[in-house]
């Protein structure tokens, strides 16, 4: 793709020989449809005359006649260079060690701007891409030419020191070269890499500390971000931005590192402090350089949490200070007139920073917080303290958190910034009180009031238009703070009935609140419920009730749910549901005294039957009855009582007394689903042990009942109790003539069993046809039973 010609005058060649192209293209078009009405006239006349086409002025060739292609003029330039490479390896070879260092110099200076000097040729002729690589060479000779130098004239003079002084020379001579020769692209590249050096170099040949370094590489940045704000070249400005992108970050870490180590310095305060005004200068002068207000808001703030001093607790103070500075940052945006780019990342910027804060903090409280767990191993024994938490700094620092989150015009969406600061703000507060050396007293009191401050608040915020996921965030603040007491409160009797009394006080008062939303209401309802009964269980520990026995008491909950239930309005069912579980707590608690069990299955059947007289409350009779027997059950197997009947006839024949009510409201119903169970739950398990018992006595009673199902199934025409009851006769039948059949069965000689088989194979083949007929009748019969 080599050409001759520049590429400006290239181009503007071709755009007019396109512009002509076009212009002949519309004049043809044009003649041949004045052509066409000129044949469509039927007489021949005078036609007018066609306007002639314009003459243009003429470009000149692509390339000068008898000169060469570029394809043969590339061939000869890569043949000359060989030749040349040739000649120089032969003089290395064969007359290099002949001359001395100055003749070695010399040659070298004289190759140097040889080499310098042939891109400006190679230009001319259109050959950029072996220009390139020729100034490729000529700057890495000068590079030799520094050494030589160094070498012949300057041989005393220190290494690191001399290659600072040699780097700054080589990128001001590369810029020259570069700005003279702006077709290549090389040469302004390698100086904005050269200049990166000057100043580590010189740094390093001083024997500065780490501070120091950090300060010449946040130098060297800000060179390479003015160089690339001042300059358009495309070539020199972007590894302008790469170089002070990645000099930058280098310094800024070096100074976090710094400030981590020397906490309090101000050395590294200050290096910190000067990145991030340079990241803000670079985004301030650079729109779509975001990033660099984002790196440096994070180094500003980081600044501020340098100059916290180190002891006890400053952990969580630099903590907060970053995250004030963070809260004063975003303040500060919002509140003067920035450009957009830098506004958007100093807010990110602060947002960051207090997310990370707050995550930190929630973090240790949440350490706390599980801590006092450690409560269930002993309850009541008055010797588990309060975790100590981190201190005032903490909860500082959560306020500060909560405060940079809550702002307005963030970058995080206005819910998720308002319950984020809602969590943090409750976190510090429910966190503070944990000091070393607080009374107990106190630390409930002052926790106590901070959970109801967030039950309030999710009563009241909830309902607000666009605050619905404040509301939740504070409702989950107030279980999680309630449920945090209740632990710690297991550690004395006292705090035990004073903080469940006022939590459960609290939710029913919550459940109350008619203006609350109903999923907060619900809400505290049951923790209400669940107050109550927690409540009862400890009365009845202090007075000296067994376990079983607290089950007992602890039925009177939802006892009183029950009763208060068609006045509770809209918490009615969440209360319900809560105390529904109040029995299956109490069930767990009574299962090692059989009797007292039953007692608590039967009271259990009481209270869903009196909450099944309601219309509404109808199915809980099911639970009621299941109840019922359940309790039947325990007190026979407590008694000792192994008779199947006395378990399943408490069964069958409420279940019977149903399904008779059932058919008589509907007729239709099938007989399987109104007697079918009733019916099976008595004579299977009757069925099985009457094969099991040696006596007559049950068989006789399971026959005779079967027989009596059978004739009620045949007189009504009902197909489950005929068909069981005719089965259980059968099997009763059976098993009472097995004996004899084996008696007889000894006695007859053994060719008569096949003989009697081929006979009633005969007659059965003989008759077939009837007794299929028989058969189909039989089906037909028993299908028209209901």
């Amino acid at each position: 793709m080599d050409s001759p010609l520049p590429p400006a005058q290239e181009l503007a060649l071709i755009d007019g020989e396109l512009a002509q192209l076009d212009t002949r293209r519309v004049y043809l078009l044009a003649r041949r449809d004045w052509l066409l009405r000129v044949l469509a006239q039927p007489v021949p006349q005078a036609h007018p005359q066609f306007p002639q086409f314009p003459q243009f002025p003429q470009f000149p060739p692509s390339a000068p006649a008898g000169a060469p292609k570029p394809s043969a003029q590339n061939v000869l330039l890569a043949l000359g260079a060989v030749l040349l490479a040739v000649a120089a390896l032969a003089f290395t070879l064969v007359s290099w060690g002949s001359l001395g260092i100055g003749g070695r110099s010399a040659v070298l200076a004289a190759v140097t701007v040889a080499a310098l000097a042939a891109p400006a040729a190679l230009l001319r002729r259109g050959l950029r891409s072996t220009a390139e690589a020729v100034a490729g060479v000529g700057l890495l000779l000068t590079v030799l030419d520094a050494y030589a130098v160094h070498a012949v004239g300057l041989p005393d003079a220190d290494g690191v020191a001399y290659a600072a002084w040699a780097a700054a020379a080589l990128a001001g001579l590369w810029a020259g070269y570069g700005a003279a020769l702006r077709g290549l692209r090389l040469p302004a590249l390698a100086a904005v890499g050269a200049a990166q050096l000057p100043l580590p170099l010189a740094a390093a040949a001083a024997g500065t500390d780490p501070l120091g370094a950090g300060a010449t590489l946040l130098a060297t940045a800000a060179l390479d971000a003015g160089l690339a704000v001042l300059v358009a070249r495309r070539a020199v400005r972007v590894p302008a931005w790469v170089c002070s992108g990645v000099l930058g970050g280098a310094a800024l870490a070096l100074g976090l590192a710094l400030s981590l180590a020397r906490a309090g310095a101000a050395g590294p305060a200050l290096l910190l402090a000067a990145g991030g005004v340079l990241g803000v200068a670079v985004a301030w002068r650079e729109p779509r350089a975001s990033a660099a207000a984002l790196v440096g808001g994070l180094a500003a703030v980081s600044a501020a949490g340098a100059l916290v001093p180190a002891g006890a607790g400053s952990v969580w103070w630099a903590v907060a200070a970053r995250v004030a500075a963070a809260l004063a940052l975003s303040a500060a945006v919002r509140a003067g007139a920035v450009p957009e780019p830098v506004r958007r990342g100093l807010l990110r910027a602060g947002a960051g920073v207090a997310a990370a804060g707050a995550l930190a903090g929630l973090s240790a409280v949440a350490v706390v917080l599980v801590a006092r767990a450690g409560v269930l191993r002993e309850v009541w024994a008055g010797t588990t303290p309060h975790p100590a938490g981190p201190g005032a700094a903490l909860a500082v620092a959560l306020l500060l958190a909560a405060g940079a989150l809550w702002l307005p015009g963030g970058v995080l969406p206005r819910p998720v910034a308002g319950a984020s600061a809602v969590v943090c703000g409750w976190a510090g507060l429910f966190a503070a009180p944990l000091l070393p050396g607080t009374p107990a007293g106190a630390v409930f009191a002052a926790q106590l009031a901070v959970t109801a401050a967030a039950g309030v608040a999710a009563s009241r915020v909830a309902v607000r238009p666009g605050a619905r996921a404040v509301g939740w965030a504070a409702a989950g603040c107030t279980a999680l703070g309630a449920l945090n007491l209740s632990l710690a409160a297991l550690d004395g009797r006292t705090a035990t009935f004073a903080v469940f009394g006022l939590l459960g006080a609290g939710c029913a008062l919550g459940a109350a609140h008619r203006a609350a939303p109903v999923p907060v209401r619900a809400g505290f309802a049951v923790g209400a419920v669940g107050y109550a009964a927690a409540l009862v269980l400890a009365l009845g520990a202090v007075a000296g009730l067994g376990w079983s026995w607290r089950a007992v008491a602890v039925l009177a909950v939802p006892a009183l749910v029950a009763a208060l239930a068609p006045r509770l309005g809209p918490v009615r069912v969440p209360a319900e549901a809560a105390a529904a579980g109040v029995p299956a707590v109490a069930v767990a608690l009574a299962a090692g005294d059989a009797p007292v069990l039953a007692l608590v299955l039967g009271l259990a059947g009481v209270i869903c039957a009196g909450a099944a007289l309601r219309p509404e409350r109808r199915a809980a009779a099911l639970a009621a009855g299941a109840l019922f027997v359940a309790a039947a059950w325990v007190r026979l197997a407590a008694s000792g009582v192994t008779v199947p009947e006395a378990y399943t006839l408490p069964v069958s024949v409420p279940a019977l007394a149903v399904g008779l009510l059932r058919r008589r409201r509907d007729p239709g119903a099938s007989s399987w689903s109104a007697y079918g169970p009733g019916l099976a739950v008595t004579l299977l398990p009757s069925l099985v042990a009457a094969w099991g018992d040696a006596h007559w006595q049950r068989p006789l009673l399971l026959g005779a009942a079967a027989l009596v199902v059978t004739l009620a199934g045949a007189h009504r025409r009902l197909q489950a109790p005929l068909l069981l009851g005719g089965a259980t006769l059968a099997a009763v039948a059976l098993h009472e003539l097995a004996p004899y059949v084996v008696q007889v069965a000894g006695v007859l000689p053994r060719w008569l069993p096949p003989a009697l088989a081929g006979l009633l194979l005969l007659v059965t083949g003989a008759t077939y046809e009837k007794r299929l007929r028989d058969a189909r009748r039989l089906r037909e019969a028993f299908g028209r039973l209901r």
